[in-house]
């Protein structure tokens, strides 16, 4: 049985941490509307009736739940996915260095 060598491309993992760092940076876009633009104004549904609160409180507690349980848990992945992913080439790289240097 032949022996296989076997690589690592680290100008592979290089882009996927440029490319998580900026999907990163894109989230912004939708972390911000999530908490600053679906503001609903107190009176926006009419004054006076019950209906009313019960609306304001969903529509409060669904924005909270959006930016809170999916918009920040999302990130949070990508940005664990990402420090990961540069440790895994960082470690590669540490040890190709090391094992030029034997």
């Amino acid at each position: 049985m032949a022996s296989k060598e076997y690589g690592v491309d680290l100008d592979a993992l290089d882009q996927v941490v440029k490319e998580l760092n900026q999907v990163l940076k894109d989230m912004g876009g939708p972390k911000d509307k999530a908490k600053n633009q679906t503001y609903l104004p107190d009176g926006a549904l009419g004054k006076g009736f019950e209906e009313r609160d019960r609306m304001h409180k969903a529509h409060n507690e669904m924005k909270d739940f959006i930016q809170q349980q999916i918009v920040d848990k999302i990130e949070g992945m990508i940005d664990e996915f990402g420090k990961k992913s540069k440790q895994t080439k960082d470690a590669y790289e540490d040890a190709e260095h090391d094992n030029s240097m034997h």
